[in-house]
């Protein structure tokens, strides 16, 4: 049974369930940031705001400055406005809503921790969220998956709250404050283009579920049919599968962002992204993993990874004023948890990535001979190397397409950009070997410090 909802708190309720000093909440009310019901009274909305200014006084934010953005913009109020459309209603402790949902303390515990808000109290949202998972857990589904999928909503969904907040701030609100909006004009403006925005986002959410969905749901049905079926989960154990492993990255990364900037190096990356994936959706792969301008990659299918592979190398390689990419391909046992894939498989792809050259795919033996024969690429026997943090040498291949024509293209020997002779802003004779550079900068910086760029 649900506990009888109280519109108002005394001073000593809300301190007991904010954990806030009473003290401090008359300093709050002295600067009119909560208190709205009388002296002694305080309104259920005051519980968040009060944790609002707990978040921005654990950001170093000084009350001083968050009254007055509150007295000049309303910022706690247009905040707990956009969270709050119908109100503050009712809270709960974990305890009394595990209970309402007929669920397990612990698991409730773990299924509310997952989002990661900070916030002890459970409201309406969290009591729904719990009795949905004693559906799912009448209805069968292992506890263990339960958790793990919680944990992967979780992760997703932050990723997406972010993006929307964060690129509403640059692109709209920044973009209205250039264009001369300010005060209440500026509030106005901002929260109609909200109303506008937010059901379209529900709906992009929904149909890029259904689509992820339709694609996810063939690649099971390759595991229904596959010759090597993955070992299932077993309690806590998580599964395990065969797959194709890909790590990509830009080789000269670091002294491209170093000198050009991190502007410069975000577009180049972006540019990229969009090359991985259109090349990895059309090959059936998908990205696991990206950091800076790393890319990792799974497929089911060796064959269709290193065609991928080589075929975003060629088109970066086509790229005006673009670095060299290079890559590895590697086949082998990896575990299925929480959404991703652990294991030694993706540490072995990622360390031979480290050992190709600009423009080179390397493949690990268990790589090719999972693949057998591929018309039109040659693998290249490169022997066997030692890398670091492998306990055993690995035989490596250089893997290339065989009817692929190379255009001349330069190197920059600052940067890394590699340009067509058209695209050349500047060149230099060093020791009897013209060297060119993207941009005057470059050969500034070359000028400056030849030994430090292998002039």
């Amino acid at each position: 049974m649900e506990p009888d909802f109280v519109p108002t708190l005394s001073a000593a309720e809300l301190s007991s369930v904010t954990g806030e000093a009473i003290e401090h909440l008359h300093r709050l009310r002295s600067l009119t940031l909560i208190g709205s019901q009388g002296e002694d009274l305080f309104a259920r909305e005051d519980v968040e705001r009060v944790r609002l200014i707990q978040f921005l006084e654990r950001r170093q934010i000084p009350l001083e400055t968050i009254a007055r953005a509150e007295r000049e913009d309303e910022i706690l109020s247009s905040v707990l406005e956009f969270l709050f459309p119908d109100g503050v209603g009712p809270t709960y402790s974990l305890a009394q809503a595990a209970d309402i949902a007929g669920l397990d303390a612990e698991l409730a515990r773990r299924l509310r921790e997952t989002a990661s808000t900070g916030d002890n109290s459970v409201d309406k949202h969290d009591l729904r969220m719990l009795r949905e998972a004693k559906i799912a857990l009448d209805a069968g589904f292992p506890e263990a998956a339960l958790v793990q999928l919680a944990r992967v909503y979780a992760d997703a969904q932050s990723r997406v709250a972010e993006a929307e907040v964060h690129l509403f701030h640059f692109y709209v609100h920044e973009g209205l404050k250039a264009a001369g909006l300010s005060g209440r004009e500026l509030r106005h403006r901002r929260q109609q283009m909200r109303d506008q925005l937010l059901p379209v986002a529900e709906l992009l959410i929904r149909y890029f579920h259904r689509r992820a969905m339709v694609k996810a749901v063939r690649e099971d049905m390759m595991l229904h049919l596959s010759k090597d079926p993955p070992r299932p989960a077993q309690g806590d154990h998580p599964a395990q599968l065969r797959l194709a492993i890909v790590f990509l990255d830009i080789s000269s990364y670091t002294p491209m962002t170093e000198v050009m900037g991190d502007a410069v190096a975000a577009k180049i990356v972006e540019r990229l992204s969009e090359l991985v994936r259109e090349e990895t959706a059309r090959f059936d792969g998908r990205i696991v993993d990206r950091v800076g301008d790393g890319f990792l990659l799974v497929f089911p299918d060796t064959r269709a990874a290193v065609h991928c592979a080589l075929e975003i190398e060629r088109r970066t390689a086509a790229e005006p004023q673009f670095p060299a990419v290079r890559g590895a391909v590697h086949w082998g046992d990896v575990l299925y948890q929480e959404g991703g894939y652990i294991g030694g498989s993706l540490n072995i792809a990622s360390r031979v990535a480290t050992q190709a050259t600009p423009h080179q795919i390397l493949a690990t033996d268990s790589a090719r001979s999972e693949i057998g024969s591929l018309a039109a690429v040659r693998f290249a026997p490169l022997g066997k190397r030692r890398l670091k943090g492998l306990a055993e040498e690995l035989e490596l291949f250089d893997v290339r397409s065989i009817d692929v024509q190379r255009s001349e293209r330069a190197r920059d020997p600052v940067c890394g950009i590699e340009m067509a002779p058209s695209q050349v802003a500047a060149t230099l004779l060093v020791n009897g070997q013209e060297l060119a550079f993207c941009c005057e900068k470059c050969l500034r910086l070359f000028l400056d410090a030849p030994h430090q760029h292998g002039g």
